[in-house]
């Protein structure tokens, strides 16, 4: 699972001109599930975008979390995240789960996230959506659940 997190002053995503998710300040996650993904790594994603350190303190450094300054996060599907791009022109999406559990796992890691009782939007999974956003800092954090340290298997460059 592939995540790219924006540290946000605010994001919005939209649908067919209506708004879907709208936060304030937290985080932007842009989420693509890989095949071979499950429910560890929804985990794994969720307790890294809740628990990261990516906010500053009064001092400015980056020591905060989202859930210790009670911010927002806004979820979107993103499968492109999984493109690869090595050869040709023309990303290959083969990488990306297939969308009936790349769906059940999207909804498995917002639903994570909303236990902490944050606000938590999302996008609508397999639409075409705009984002808006704010970039604060800017704050853009990658994250793989793939290369975790916590016994995960490590993706082959």
């Amino acid at each position: 699972m592939r995540a790219v997190l924006q540290r946000v002053s605010r994001a919005s995503v939209e649908v067919d001109g209506t708004c879907a998710g709208r936060i304030e300040r937290g985080w932007l996650v842009l989420l693509g599930v890989a095949q071979g993904d499950t429910e560890q790594d929804a985990a794994w994603v969720a307790d890294k975008v809740l628990n990261l350190r990516g906010f500053e303190d009064d001092a400015g450094k980056m020591n905060l979390s989202v859930l210790e300054i009670r911010g927002g996060i806004l979820v979107v599907s993103q499968f492109t995240l999984l493109g690869d791009c090595r050869t040709g022109r023309r990303p290959s999406f083969t990488a990306a789960a297939d969308p009936s559990l790349a769906e059940r796992l999207y909804l498995d890691c917002a639903g994570l996230l909303a236990r902490s009782g944050l606000h938590v939007a999302t996008g609508v999974f397999r639409a075409m959506m705009k984002v808006e956003l704010v970039n604060d800092g800017p704050v853009t954090l990658l994250l793989d659940s793939r290369s975790r340290t916590d016994g995960g298997w490590r993706m082959k460059s």
